[in-house]
Parts: structure tokens; sequence; C-alpha cells
């Protein structure tokens, strides 16, 4: 119970000078504490509604809405603390409490409520997805003007504003701050202990000691959105070396060589840390290559994998007529990871993905062996790839540029070229580039280029319509603007108008087609790697001499080029982590499966996860939702297998030997 002596002792502290700082700070925890109900919620289906881990994770989060809210105010603290007695009051105190304030609170409203979107679309707290979003500001806010009334956001943002001041003013908050002449010594005597608490709690609460489950949705709502934000901000580079389970690297290398080494293939070397390989083939063909990559296109929005809704028409009838992969997973959950798949064909190094760091050009990639066919590569994109890095990833593998170009340039050491797309090439755009109707204009139209240049191309193609905002030309379909549903029946009618266009050039006859996901549409749910989220569709259309056929055998996102390189009886050199999926034997079977922090290896119904902080944990993997029940028993060849797959992908980056020679 509450002594009367404490409650007087709490009642001077809110009649003190301190109390606009402890009425914010405890709004605060009110707010991040109604937030956190919203989510269980938001999420009951994906929650592991055991009541000792929902305690913790309320308790945890308590914590971190402490440490934040703290943090929040911290040099208002300092501020109480040293400003002179005798300036209490002034119109320089006023001044800067309320333009402080006034700052804050848009911070913190600002904050909680950008999470609900967020949550929405990702099913976590902020993470290093919203730290690379801050950094593109014409896409991040165009699309939050897109997606959502932005002057309507203003004045929300505004009103809770001024009702915070109102509610603040009518509890006299801001007269006991101006009038409150407390001494320097009982100033002392609130600030100290906050700013002791404020250094302690942020130097040991760490965003990973929420992270004590096996439930995403659980370690998510034990942790505070502000607080997690930052963290991923100095976490988004993370060291392998430092952070992940390893083995000596001489035996991680023996393993992976192992492992790599497909029945049609043989090492150029003996020495123990080169991966390069001979890959022999038979009756090379050269056709012209387009490869697909669809934005956020899920598996379960085809027909084939059970959606009822007949989204997808015109896919689903290429399946039919195509190579049609129906157990591909692909290695994480954003654009990027899709994109470093395809071209390095490597697992998903932790920390951010290779497109996005520095010194990544001139890699060996699926461009190094196209350019030893003589192929020209081309980046189609209908924004600006500066998003992303996009650009100088590709740019410095050799690819040529075609995008928006909204005056952001290469990096010097980048010798490509680039061609924008003009004005009037577009018909319609949103703040994530042009629809995919006009991007594949793009396509054919340097695919004539080419033609007439009698030279091979290929060209990835990254479509943009099925990403919020959802919005894409009028009068195309017969579904709303502005949800996924449409915006995924739009995508499936603009590939079909694609090839149906392509089928009327010269060149089409001599042209394959892979159409494949970057990521699905969400990867939310129950587990940490949620592995049914990751299940993505493909297609080979157009081999010649190739009849349709389904496979259903397990393949990475990182195989689909080596395959493909397969179905042409291609004789090359590789030093890629993909393999091709009719050399493999079915025992070798595997995906690379993971999001910025854990990676995990899927191999004969068992997950093999690791994580930044070296632990191992092993799954069975069931059911069509693919659910996972950790396993006491240790398949210590899987964990070994699992973590010399990507120590070695991190130490040939880290260490430039990825680098093509």
């Amino acid at each position: 119970m509450i002594s009367t002596k404490d409650l007087g002792l709490f009642q001077k502290i809110f009649k003190s000078r301190f109390s606009a700082f402890f009425s914010i700070l405890c709004l605060y925890l009110c707010l991040s504490f109604l937030i956190r109900i919203v989510f269980v919620f938001w999420s009951i289906k994906d929650i592991d509604l055991s009541l000792m881990y929902i305690l913790r994770a309320f308790f945890t989060g308590f914590i971190f809405d402490i440490t934040t809210g703290l943090l929040f105010l911290f040099l208002y603290n300092v501020y109480l603390l040293l400003l002179p007695k005798k300036w209490i009051g002034s119109i320089l105190d006023k001044t800067f409490t309320y333009f402080y304030l006034i700052l804050i609170l848009i911070i913190i409203y600002f904050s909680l409520l950008a999470e609900i979107p967020f949550w929405d679309e990702f099913g976590v707290r902020f993470n290093f997805i919203a730290v690379d979003y801050l950094i593109y500001t014409y896409e991040v806010v165009e699309n939050i003007n897109q997606s959502y009334p932005l002057p309507l956001i203003i004045a929300v943002l505004i009103g809770l504003v001024v009702l915070t001041f109102f509610l603040l003013k009518k509890l006299h908050a801001f007269k006991n701050a101006f009038s409150g002449k407390d001494s320097f010594k009982f100033r002392a005597y609130l600030a100290i202990p906050t700013l002791i608490i404020t250094f302690a709690l942020s130097s040991f609460m760490k965003n990973k000691q929420a992270d004590f489950s096996n439930n995403l949705v659980i370690n998510e709502i034990g942790k505070n959105g502000a607080y997690s934000f930052f963290s991923a901000y100095r976490s988004n580079e993370l060291d392998y070396e430092i952070f992940y389970p390893k083995l000596p690297i001489k035996e991680a290398y023996t393993i992976t060589k192992q492992t790599l080494l497909q029945k049609n293939q043989k090492y150029n070397t003996t020495k123990w840390d080169d991966i390069s390989r001979s890959t022999e083939g038979n009756n090379e063909e050269r056709p012209n290559i387009i490869l697909v990559a669809i934005e956020s296109f899920s598996a379960d929005f085809l027909t084939a994998f059970g959606n009822t809704d007949g989204l997808t028409p015109n896919y689903d009838k290429l399946a039919n007529e195509s190579i049609f992969f129906t157990n591909l997973y692909a290695t994480g959950t954003r654009t990027v990871r899709g994109m470093e798949a395809l071209t390095l064909c490597i697992p998903p190094t932790p920390g951010n993905s290779i497109v996005r760091r520095p010194d990544n050009e001139n890699l060996f990639s699926i461009a190094t062996v196209l350019k030893s066919k003589k192929y020209h590569p081309y980046f189609i994109y209908g924004g600006d790839g500066y998003f992303d890095n996009m650009n100088n990833f590709f740019g410095g593998q050799g690819f040529d540029i075609v995008d928006r170009d909204r005056g952001n340039p290469l990096s010097d050491n980048i010798k490509t070229e680039r061609f924008a797309i003009q004005d009037n090439e577009v018909s319609f755009e949103n703040a994530w580039g042009i629809c995919d109707e006009d991007i594949y204009k793009q396509s054919i139209k340097y695919a004539d280029k080419s033609y007439e240049k009698q030279q091979p191309f290929f060209q990835f193609i990254m479509t943009t319509s099925n990403h919020k905002p959802y919005t894409f030309p009028n009068g195309k379909i017969d579904l709303p603007q502005g949800e996924r549903n449409s915006a995924v029946k739009y995508t499936d009618y603009a590939l079909g108008k694609f090839i149906s266009t392509a089928k009327t050039k010269s060149w089409f006859k001599n042209t394959v087609f892979v159409i494949v996901a970057d990521h699905c549409a969400s990867s939310a749910g129950k587990w940490e790697i949620n592995i049914a989220k990751h299940h993505i569709p493909a297609i080979i259309y157009n081999l010649k001499e190739s009849k349709p056929e389904n496979i259903s055998r397990l393949a990475s996102q990182i195989d689909l080029m080596p395959t493909v390189f397969g179905y042409l009886g291609w004789n090359y050199n590789t030093s890629l982590y993909g393999k091709d999926i009719n050399q493999m034997n079915s025992a070798d079977e595997r995906a690379f499966i993971g999001n910025y922090r854990t990676l995990g290896l899927l191999k004969n119904n068992l997950f093999t996860q690791i994580d930044d902080r070296k632990r191992v944990k092993q799954f069975t993997v069931s059911g069509k939702d693919k659910s996972l029940s950790e396993v006491n028993f240790k398949n210590n060849d899987l964990i070994a297998e699992t973590i010399s797959s990507y120590q070695t992908a991190s130490e040939r980056f880290k260490n430039g030997k990825m680098k093509s020679k």
C-alpha cells in the first residue's frame, strides 16, 4: 500500500518544477501500454497465449517504454536541473519549455501513429526497414501522401499536441512548472536519480532482450517502436564474426565446398577458400533472357496454391505452359534481398543486404556469367534506382540502367550507361514508380534495340505496382484502387499484356522468360521466421523443346538462375552458392531463409536457425502452414552446414573474396 508520506511526495513532485516532465512521461507510458494492447488483439491468431510469456513481454515493454520516455525528455531534465532559480517562469523559460515539449510531443505522437501502418504491413515494431526508408524521403513522403491523407495526419498531430497542452494546463502542470521556485537541492533530488536511471537503462537495455521466445508476436510486443528504430539504426550492419556461431574457418569452407559441388562440376583449384567450379553442360543455347521480379507476389495469391479469388489468371495460364517451381522459398522479406538472391545467388548474410552495402561492385554474379556469354545486361526499374542503392549495385555488376532518373547520380566508380524513362513514356505513376504496363513497354523498347543490333540481351525487370498505395491506371480491372488484391490482379493483368505484346515480336521465339517474386506480401506470423510467408512462385517460360513441368522439389531463390543456366546447357565457371535443382540429389535440397538478424536453413523438414546471440535452434516443420516445433535433439551435420554456409558467405564479402576475378 502507498503510505501517506509517499502520497505526499507524489503530490509534491507533480506540483513542482518537474510537473510537466512527469506528466508527459506518464502520458507516454500510458499510450505505449495502450498501443501494446492494440497489437496483442490485432495479432491474436499468431500469439502464443502463454500467461507467463505475455506478462514477461509487457514487463519488458514497460522497461523499454520508461527508457524511451526518459531519453525523449533527457534534455528537458537537464534543463530543469540547471536553469537558475531566478529565471524560472521567465520568457526564456516558457519559450524553451513550450518549444521542446511541442517537438517531443510531435515525435511521440508521430512514432506511435506510424507504428500502426508499419505493424499492419510487416507485423513487427520499427526495424531496419524503417531505418532504410528514412533515407529515401521522396518515395516515403509520396507513399505516405498517396496511402493516407497527409493533411489529415498533420491535422491529427497538431490536434493531439493542442489537446495535450490543454490537459496539462487543466492539471496546472505548466503553472506549477513556471511558478515552482524549487531549490537546487530539491531539483537535484528529482533530476539526478532520473538521469542515473536514464543512463543505466539506456546502457543496459538491448533490443534483443525482448527476443526471449520463439514467437514473433510475443517478442515484438515486448519492444518499444522508437527504441527499436534506434536499435536497428545502430545494428544495421552485423559482423558475422562477432555476433554469430562459428566454426574454424577452414572447416567451414570444407563443409561448404562439399555441399556446393554438383554432379556436373569440379573445383578449379585445391585452394581451401576457393569455391570456383567449372560447370559442364550439353547442347548449349543462348536465347535472350528476361527476368521479371514481381513485387510482393506471394505464392498464396495463385490458384495453384488454393486461392479462390481469381486474381492471377495470366500467371496461372503461364504456369501451366512453363517449368513451374511449386516449392521455392525467398531468402528474405525485402526487395533488396530478392535482388541479392537472384543476382549474387548467395545466402542472406546478416545485417543489410549486400545490395545496400558499400564496396559491392564487381562481385561474382549472374552478370559475370552472362557477360562471358556476350549478353547485354539491363536493369529496368520504374522508379529512381537511387532508392535502396539499386542503381549502384546493378551498375557495379555491369548492367546498363533504365529508370526514372530524378537527378540522383550514379557513383563515379561505376562505368555503365543510364537511360532515363521520359515523362511522355509514362501513363501512370505513384510514389514507387511507373505502373507495370509502362515498365513492360520499356522492356519491349530495349529488347527491340538489342534485336536490331543482333546482340543477345538479359533484362532484370523490377515491378512496383503491387506495393502500397496499391494504385494503378483506371479501367484495367474490376476491383477498386488502394487494396492489395486489386494491385495483385492489376499486376497479373499487366503481365498478361506484356507476354501478348512480346509474342508479336521477332525476338520472342528466341527469348526465355523467368518470372518470380522478390518476396512475399508479408512475413508476419507466429514464428520469428515464418517459413510459409517465404513461399513464392517462379516459372521459366518459353524454353525451346521443353515440356511444361511442375518442380515440387525444395528449392531456394538463389537456385533459380543456376537452374536456368542448366536448362540452357551452359558450360561456365561459377562461384555462386546457388545450384541447378536438376543436378541435386533429393537429399541435398535446401532453402536459405532469413531476416536481417535471424538466419536459417530448411532441409529434410528440419529448420536450423542461428541468430546474433550465437544461439542455435532446430525445429521440425509440418503442415501447410509450415508450423515449427522446437526439438531437443540436435542434428549436428545440419548445424554445421547452416553455420558454414552463412559464415563463408559473410567472410567472402567482408574480405573481398566475392569479387569477380
